[in-house]
């Protein structure tokens, strides 16, 4: 017998146990305030982010709130602005040289007001997250509260999707809903709404991070191995509103 095995094998459980302590790696990009990076970073204080840290958040806009948010978190803080890059390619480009160096397991957008280019998107298919202010399909790009509240909708909502070339149009993961009552207040919907999008973004993440959720070549979403709808996994308003200690009466 070798006297060399008992080393090979010491060495070999080393590697493994490295590997296994290994925590999943997120970046986020922001543009601004960071309230959703914000609720991220107080699920990872609380361990309810499946076990993955938030090693770097990225900006587009020197001046983002955001980074200091991340500052004060002891995590590490990039302003990367894009009126410096004479194309939007030349931009992208040089965001994915930052966001490579972390090695990161998944990209988190969190307010990042950009739309990405093809090369960009396709570099991180299937381990990008996004959140949108609306139930998916519906009311894509901006102004989402003003529009639905001029169509009279009776539910509006938030939505956690995988990234995809089309805007807003990548596969849904996780939705949740606010009811909206005919006289509905503006500023009161957008509250409830940006506390669903701190509610149900965590969640997503924790499932990335813990394997459950993916992203197939097909474009489906699976969660632990089942396809989910078109419109992800639903959360209802009196759900919703129960886990956020919020008055039903509302």
């Amino acid at each position: 017998m070798s006297g060399d095995y008992p080393s090979q094998q010491h060495d070999t459980l080393n590697d493994f146990e490295a590997a296994a302590a290994e925590k999943p790696r997120v970046v986020v990009l922001i543009s601004g305030n960071g309230s959703n990076l914000q609720a991220l970073l107080d699920a990872q204080e609380h361990d309810e982010l499946g076990g993955g840290e938030i090693v770097a958040v990225v900006s587009n806009k020197a001046d983002a709130y955001g980074l200091k948010r991340a500052k004060d978190a002891g995590v590490d803080a990039v302003a990367l602005p894009h009126r410096e890059y004479d194309s939007r390619e030349a931009f992208d480009a040089a965001l994915i040289k930052v966001i490579d160096r972390h090695e990161p397991h998944l990209i988190v957008l969190a307010g990042f007001m950009r739309i990405l280019t093809p090369s960009f998107v396709d570099h991180y298919r299937g381990r990008m997250l996004n959140i949108h202010p609306s139930l998916l399909p519906a009311y894509q790009g901006l102004d989402t509260h003003q529009r639905a509240l001029a169509d009279e909708v009776s539910e509006h909502g938030v939505s956690v999707h995988f990234v995809t070339e089309e805007l807003d149009g990548g596969p849904v993961v996780i939705q949740a809903v606010v009811n909206v009552e005919p006289d509905q207040d503006l500023g009161a919907l957008i509250e409830k709404v940006h506390a669903r999008e701190h509610l149900i973004y965590p969640i997503a993440i924790r499932w990335f991070l813990e394997g459950r959720i993916k992203l197939s070549a097909e474009g489906k979403v699976t969660l632990d191995n089942m396809p989910l709808p078109p419109t992800g996994l639903r959360m209802s308003h009196a759900d919703a509103a129960e886990e956020l200690d919020e008055d039903l009466d509302d």
